[in-house]
């Protein structure tokens, strides 16, 4: 149990990586914080297609969770980077880059409402945003349906979050139909199908000779009845980190699946994923300390 600098208590139960793991605390966690208050965000990391998915085809399932509604965190510096704008310009104005980027975004909210759930885009601000970029952002998704409101609590703490927060809490007020993507006890190769083609918006699936011998033991042993956690790049939709805004035309490549018996899932690693993720070699923590009189330093 930690708080935030205002004192909203928070849970950190568990941190997998979206791309590799399934991207989301525990299911403890998530059932005690239900227990103490009337809203709980939970984090389901690294985009709709990745950490939602599996929250929601995952975690939901295991947990017998219904959520109310989602909130897609967007910037739009990373729509413009999804427009093709080199990341050393980010900073400067481009609604051509913008505009083509908005795809990205248009893809995460279709997402959600493919599984039957409303949707709140969530716009994280940086100093460099103009009135100009950010309310054609809010147009845009305006007209696909999803509420938007701009996040500045980076800036202004919890109180740059209130706008936020009202229409997230209208959000979870609106009847919604949530369900699966898929069956879980459809065979492996269909799971992995209808994610690639439902959420990725990929043309179909291509398996490794050693994927499609380890799929065949996989059935043998009679754990092909479970859900599919994938392991793919959270650079892209597609299993090829170039592959920015929203690729189209592709297939996804599975080079191996993995049985975690224990979690209850089959992993399926797709394109050149690694599965040791990238950490630094100090972490902030080293440079936290708090001294005799409750002074926490090295914070920021």
């Amino acid at each position: 149990l930690v708080q935030t600098l205002e004192g909203t208590p928070a849970f950190i139960h568990g941190g997998p990586f979206a791309n590799i793991a399934h991207g989301c605390n525990s299911v403890m966690a998530t059932k005690f914080a239900l227990k103490f208050a009337d809203y709980v965000v939970t984090e389901a990391g690294f985009g709709a297609d990745l950490g939602a998915e599996k929250f929601l085809d995952i975690k939901c399932r295991f947990a017998g969770l219904k959520p109310d509604a989602v909130v897609i965190v967007a910037t739009v510096r990373a729509l413009k980077m999804h427009g093709g704008l080199d990341k050393k310009e980010l900073g400067k104005v481009d609604m051509a880059a913008l505009e083509k980027g908005l795809a990205n975004l248009t893809k995460h909210i279709e997402n959600i409402h493919k599984f039957g759930l409303p949707a709140v885009v969530a716009i994280n601000a940086f100093p460099t945003d103009t009135k100009e970029e950010l309310d054609f952002v809010e147009k845009k998704c305006n007209e696909l349906g999803a509420e938007v409101a701009l996040s500045e609590v980076w800036a202004k703490g919890g109180e740059g979050g209130l706008e936020l927060a009202d229409k997230v809490v209208e959000a979870t007020k609106k009847p919604n139909d949530f369900h699966f993507i898929y069956d879980v006890n459809e065979s492996i190769p269909e799971k992995i199908e209808k994610i690639t083609k439902e959420i990725y918006g990929g043309d179909g699936v291509d398996f490794t000779p050693a994927a499609k011998k380890q799929l065949k033991e996989i059935e043998e042993l009679g754990f092909d009845k479970m859900p599919v956690c994938m392991a793919k790049t959270q650079y892209s939709l597609s299993d090829d980190a170039t592959k920015i805004g929203r690729p189209t035309g592709f297939r996804i490549t599975v080079k191996e699946l993995r049985i975690s018996a224990g979690a209850g899932f089959i992993v399926a690693l797709t394109g050149n994923i690694l599965t040791m993720p990238g950490l630094p070699k100090h972490p902030a923590a080293e440079n936290m300390d708090i001294d005799v009189n409750g002074k926490i330093t090295g914070l920021f």
